[in-house]
C-alpha cells in the first residue's frame, strides 16, 4: 500500500505550526511556533494579536515542516487544516494558507475539527490504540468526556456547562500572581502546597452525571483570597493582571496567617478538586458504557496531578490509560494530520469555499 504523507497546519489559537504526518501515525516533523511569551504580557491570548503573529510566521513554519521532515510539495499526498473550533481571526490564516497550497499545487484538502486533532494526538505514540474508547478531552477551551466509536464517528456524554477547566486554572492562577499560561504555572507551584488545605467544592450538575461546571469553584477560590485579605485589613478582590505584577512570587507566601495557609496550599487545593471532578467523572463513564481503554487529550491532559490521579484511578479498575507526551497536548498540527489521514482515506474531502467555523462542534461537518 502506498504510503500517504500529509501536511498539516495549525492555527487555532496562539501557536503557528505546520507538520507532516505519514500514514496517520508517523510524525515526520512538527514545527511549532509558540506566541505564549507575547501574550503573557498581557496576562492571556489577544486575539488580534495572535491573527497578525500568524501571518507572520506561517510560511517559515511550513518551511520548517517540510525541511524536518525531508520533504517537498511534490512529495505530500494532501493539504489538511485545522477550521474550528477557535478564534476565527487566528483560523483564518491557516484556512487560507490551506487553500492556497491546494490550489496552486492541485492537493486534496481536508478541513480538521481542532478537538478531532486533540483526541488523534494519542494515536501517533500509542500505536495499539484503536476505538472505540472513552477520551477525557481537556483544555484551555474544551472539556469534554466523549466516546470515541471510530476514527471519525464521536458522542459527547458529557461537556462543561461554563468554564472549561483549562479557563479555571487560567483565572485562579491571575488572581494569585502566577500569571499566564496558568495551567503549567499552577502545576507547579501546587507541588509545594497541601492538596487538602482547603476544602474547595465539587462543581456538579444535576441534569447529566457526566457533566462538568468549575465556574462554581473558580468563585469559590476568587471569594476564599478575597476573605483572607480582608481579614489582614489589605483591599479585596484583588486580580494580578500579569507575571509583571509580582515578580518576587513566593508559593510560601501566607494567605491566611491564623490558618498558616500559603498560595501553594491554594492552587494545591484547587488543582485537587478540578482533578477529583474529571477523574470521577471518566472513570465512572468507562465502567457504565464498558469500556477497558480511557484516553486524555487537550492542554490539561499534561498536568501531572491529573495524570497521576487518573493514572491510580484506572489501574484500580482494570483501565488501560492512555495519554500523548506534553508536547502533543499543548496544540500541534502533527495532531492534526494525524485526524486528517483518517478523513482522507474515508474520503473526506474539503473544497476550495472551505470556511473558518470557530464555533464548530465536534461530529459537526
Amino acid at each position: 500500500m502506498k504510503d500517504i504523507k500529509i501536511l498539516a497546519i495549525e492555527s487555532s489559537c496562539d501557536e503557528t505550526a505546520a507538520a507532516v504526518v505519514k500514514n496517520g501515525r508517523e510524525m515526520l516533523s512538527n514545527t511549532i511556533y509558540s506566541q505564549i511569551a507575547l501574550h503573557t504580557l498581557y496576562g492571556g491570548v489577544v486575539p488580534e494579536i495572535a491573527s497578525r503573529k500568524h501571518i507572520e510566521k506561517i510560511n517559515y513554519v511550513i518551511k520548517g515542516a517540510l525541511d524536518e521532515a525531508g520533504c517537498t510539495f511534490d512529495d505530500l499526498d494532501a493539504i489538511a487544516v485545522t477550521y474550528g473550533p477557535g478564534l476565527v481571526g487566528a483560523l483564518l490564516v491557516g484556512v487560507a494558507e490551506a487553500k492556497a497550497i491546494s490550489y496552486a499545487r492541485k492537493l486534496p484538502l481536508v478541513g480538521v475539527h481542532h478537538i478531532e486533532g486533540h483526541i488523534a494526538a494519542n494515536y501517533i505514540e500509542h500505536k495499539d490504540l484503536e476505538p472505540p474508547f472513552m477520551c477525557l478531552v481537556v483544555s484551555g477551551g474544551h472539556t469534554h468526556l466523549v466516546i470515541v466509536r471510530d476514527y471519525n464517528k464521536f458522542e459527547i456524554i458529557g461537556k462543561t456547562h461554563d468554564d472549561a477547566a483549562g479557563e479555571a486554572f487560567d483565572k485562579v492562577a491571575r488572581a494569585v500572581g502566577l500569571g499566564y499560561p496558568g495551567g503549567p504555572k499552577v502545576d507547579k507551584c501546587a507541588k509545594n502546597g497541601r492538596a487538602d488545605a482547603i476544602a474547595f467544592p465539587r462543581g456538579h450538575v444535576g441534569s447529566n452525571i457526566y457533566d462538568f461546571s468549575f465556574s462554581g469553584l473558580k468563585s469559590a477560590v476568587l471569594n476564599y483570597l478575597n476573605s483572607c485579605r480582608m481579614k489582614q485589613g489589605l483591599d479585596g478582590n484583588v486580580i494580578y493582571s500579569s507575571k509583571t505584577d509580582r515578580p518576587d512570587f513566593d508559593p510560601f507566601e501566607l494567605v491566611d496567617p491564623d490558618e498558616n495557609i500559603t498560595v501553594a496550599d491554594v492552587t494545591a487545593s484547587f488543582q485537587a478538586a478540578v482533578v477529583d471532578v474529571l477523574v470521577t467523572h471518566t472513570v465512572e463513564a468507562a465502567g457504565q458504557y464498558g469500556f477497558k481503554q480511557v484516553a486524555m487529550a487537550g492542554g490539561v491532559a499534561s498536568n501531572s496531578a491529573l495524570r497521576e490521579a487518573m493514572k491510580n484511578a484506572c489501574e484500580a479498575k482494570g483501565i488501560k490509560l492512555y495519554y500523548p507526551s506534553p508536547i502533543l497536548c499543548t496544540d500541534n498540527a502533527a495532531m492534526i494530520g494525524c485526524a486528517a489521514y483518517y478523513e482522507f482515506i474515508s474520503g473526506a474531502r474539503s473544497g476550495l469555499d472551505l470556511n473558518a467555523v470557530p464555533g464548530l462542534k465536534l461530529g459537526e461537518r
